[in-house]
């Protein structure tokens, strides 16, 4: 299993959907030529032991079974991955399509729970937001044929506007690109933008990083971080909350990512709840969703031995 990120790869074994997590290595992708090269480097250090199947999630799009990183010059399909691995099966999964693959084999005492989850058909849908370098989502359905993970890129939808304020702040972050979109506020440079728009507003030229206002969040107080904060979550809440309508995850809205970990603190204090029940007549109907927080790191790697696991199931033939 790899979780290719745009500046490191995770390389780990796993036993069925069990990710042997003594054997993950971790490998900075600017000393690496290729996927290729990281993988047969893991192999060579682990032993050379047999692989029967290889997954990898991919920070970038993927389409017919090849994989291309957004913020490095990779590419690699199926076929490669076979190659390099001596695998028999081989796939090729979008980051959050391993996360989605994840749901159910994460262990509970690593979720933290924003949305009290509620009694659900195992075929109820689920859905997964990551806020961190970027914005997406990955909607995962459970079906009697097996589990579909269909990728997205949401990021890149509207930013919701309710107010003049907002719709300044939208003007503000989207100067760049021409429109604001999601991932211009939720995301760990859109903090950072946040943060600039409100100094714009209030006359105060002084920046900051996203880990200078986190840092600045956590020591509390009527901070431009605390206040940035505080329209990071009503933001998050509005934007889930439309997400959900458009899913109906009766199985849960799971968030992955390090921004949201970061963030787990000052959901409830900060009003995601009600931002994300704020949903005029549907508003009772919003607490069907249970929300939480997915703390484990190694989840993108579940998933993929689990994505593997169902294709052998399901006679998937090999690569």
């Amino acid at each position: 299993m790899a979780d290719i990120g745009g500046t490191n790869t995770r390389v780990a074994l796993a036993r069925g959907q069990e990710v042997l997590t003594d054997t993950i290595r971790r490998y900075a992708n600017a000393e690496q030529p290729s996927l290729e090269a990281a993988l047969r480097r893991f192999l060579a250090e682990s032993g050379r032991p047999r692989v029967a199947a290889a997954c990898v999630a991919v920070a970038g799009p993927v389409k017919d079974g090849r994989g291309t990183l957004t913020n490095l010059d990779w590419t690699f399909d199926e076929g490669t991955l076979a190659e390099s691995t001596g695998a028999g099966l081989a796939a090729i999964l979008n980051d959050l399509q391993a996360q989605g693959h994840a749901l159910g084999f994460v262990d509970q005492s690593r979720v933290t729970t924003i949305v009290p989850f509620r009694d659900h058909n195992p075929h109820a849908a689920k859905l997964v937001i990551n806020v961190g370098t970027g914005f997406n989502i990955a909607q995962v359905f459970d079906t009697e044929a097996g589990r579909l993970v269909p990728p997205a890129e949401a990021g890149h939808i509207t930013l919701p506007v309710r107010s003049e304020a907002d719709l300044q702040m939208a003007r503000f972050v989207g100067a760049a690109h021409g429109f604001g979109s999601v991932e211009e506020v939720l995301s760990g440079r859109g903090i950072v933008q946040v943060h600039d728009w409100l100094g714009d507003v209030e006359s105060d030229p002084s920046r900051a990083t996203s880990a200078e206002i986190m840092a600045a969040l956590a020591k509390g107080g009527d901070s431009r971080a605390t206040r940035a904060g505080r329209i990071f979550v009503r933001i998050l809440g509005a934007v889930s909350g439309d997400l959900a309508l458009t899913t109906l995850p009766f199985g849960g809205v799971w968030f992955v990512g390090g921004l949201a970990r970061a963030f787990t603190p000052y959901l409830k204090p900060f009003g995601f709840v009600e931002a994300f029940c704020d949903k005029g007549r549907f508003s009772d109907f919003m607490t069907n969703f249970g929300v939480g927080v997915v703390e484990d790191d190694n989840a993108a790697l579940t998933g993929c031995a689990a994505h593997l696991v169902g294709l052998r199931r399901v006679g998937h033939s090999p690569a």
